[in-house]
C-alpha cells in the first residue's frame, strides 16, 4: 500500500465515530505504531484535527475543527446519502432546500459509475410520499441546472410554457430558487436576449453545453427577492377568514406554517385569518383540514369553493358525504 493510500485509509477508519487505539490502527494498515504516529502527524499536519488521549484505554478520534474536512464514503454510505438527497430534493425543506441540492450536485459529480446506476435503480423503484399539492421535479434535472449554476454554464432543455406549447431553451443559468411549493430557475434567455423565470417541474432534457459565461448580477442584485416578487405579481393573494370547527390547538397544529391568525370561540371552533396566499391554496388547506368550517370571506374564496363542491359533487354524480352537511359558505 503506498503512502497516499494508506493515509486515506486511516482518514476513512478516523472517521469512524470511535476512538481506535494506536495498535489496532496499525494492525488494520498492517504497519508499525511507530508509523500510525508519523501519518497522524501528517493527517495534523494537513488541517485535520485528530486528538490523542494517553493510557491503556486510550486511542486516536477524529475531532470537530474549524472546517469540515473531506469525507471519505464507502460505497453503501455514498449510496444512502445520494438516494436521500434525491429524495429530498422532491421536497424542498425550508432553509436547506438549496443547501441540500448543491451537496447532491457535487456527490453526483464524482460517484463513479457503478454506483450512479445503483442511486438511479433505487430512486426510480421509490415512490417517495410527495405533498398533494407539489409539483414533483426531477432530481436529474435538478442536479444538471445546480452543477451549470456553480460552474457558470451554459444550459439547454426542454420548456413547456402554461398553454403546453413546449418550446426549446438555451440559458444562463444564475441561481434555483426554492420557493412556497416550487423550484424555479432564474436565468437570462439567450436567444431572447432578457430575463427569464421557469419552473423546474416544466423542465426537461436539461443538458450543460460546456460553455461558460461571465457572472451576471440578477435584476435588483437578488435573485430569490426578484423571482418572489413576480411570483407574486402574477397570481394575486388573499387572506381567508373563517370559522373552523375544530379546537384551536388542533387547528394550529393541522395548519402549521400557515396558521396566520386562529382565536378559539370555543372548545369545538375557532376563527382563522389565514396569511396571504392564493385562492387555490387558501381552499386547498381548508378542504385538507377535515372539518366542517363556514368561510366569511374574501368573496373570491366563497365563489372558488362553490365551483370546487359542485364539481366534486359531479364527478360522483350528485352523491352527498356521509356524516351530514358542511356549514355554508358566507359572504357576511
Amino acid at each position: 500500500m503506498s503512502d497516499a493510500a494508506r493515509l486515506l485509509r486511516l482518514l476513512s477508519l478516523l472517521q469512524t465515530p470511535r476512538e481506535w487505539p494506536g495498535s489496532e490502527l496499525a494492525a488494520r494498515l498492517e504497519v508499525t505504531p511507530r508509523t500510525v504516529r508519523r501519518d497522524v502527524d501528517r493527517l495534523r499536519d494537513l488541517g485535520y484535527p485528530v486528538e490523542a488521549s494517553m493510557g491503556a484505554l486510550g486511542g486516536y478520534r477524529l475531532g470537530a475543527g474549524a472546517a469540515m474536512p473531506p469525507l471519505l464514503l464507502d460505497d453503501e454510505e455514498a449510496v444512502a446519502i445520494a438516494v436521500g438527497l434525491r429524495t429530498a430534493a422532491r421536497q424542498p425543506v425550508a432553509g436547506i432546500a438549496e443547501a441540500s441540492l448543491r451537496a447532491l450536485a457535487k456527490l453526483q459529480q464524482v460517484l463513479p459509475p457503478r454506483l450512479a446506476r445503483r442511486v438511479a435503480s433505487l430512486t426510480s423503484a421509490t415512490a417517495p410520499a410527495a405533498p398533494s399539492d407539489a409539483s414533483l421535479v426531477d432530481p436529474g434535472q435538478l442536479t444538471v441546472i445546480a452543477g451549470a449554476v456553480a460552474a457558470r454554464e451554459r444550459v439547454r432543455f426542454a420548456y413547456v410554457a402554461n398553454e403546453n406549447v413546449v418550446s426549446k431553451r438555451h440559458v444562463e443559468p444564475v441561481q434555483l430558487v426554492a420557493l412556497g411549493r416550487r423550484w424555479y430557475l432564474l436565468a437570462f434567455d439567450v436567444e431572447r436576449d432578457d430575463w427569464r423565470i421557469f419552473r423546474l417541474d416544466r423542465v426537461s432534457s436539461a443538458l450543460a453545453t460546456g460553455a461558460r459565461f461571465a457572472p451576471r448580477v440578477p435584476p435588483g442584485g437578488d435573485a430569490t427577492e426578484f423571482v418572489t416578487r413576480k411570483m407574486y405579481d402574477s397570481a394575486p393573494t388573499f387572506r381567508a377568514r373563517a370559522t373552523l370547527r375544530l379546537p384551536v390547538e388542533l387547528a394550529r397544529a393541522r395548519l402549521a406554517d400557515f396558521a396566520g391568525d386562529l382565536t378559539a370561540l370555543d372548545d369545538g371552533s375557532c376563527s382563522w385569518h389565514s396569511v396571504e396566499d392564493t385562492i387555490d391554496y387558501l381552499a386547498f388547506r381548508l378542504t385538507l383540514l377535515g372539518c366542517d368550517f363556514a368561510v366569511h370571506g374574501p368573496d373570491e374564496l366563497v365563489e372558488h369553493l362553490r365551483g370546487l363542491g359542485e364539481r366534486i359533487s359531479r364527478s360522483v354524480g350528485g352523491a352527498h358525504p356521509s356524516g351530514g352537511p358542511a356549514l355554508t359558505p358566507s359572504t357576511g
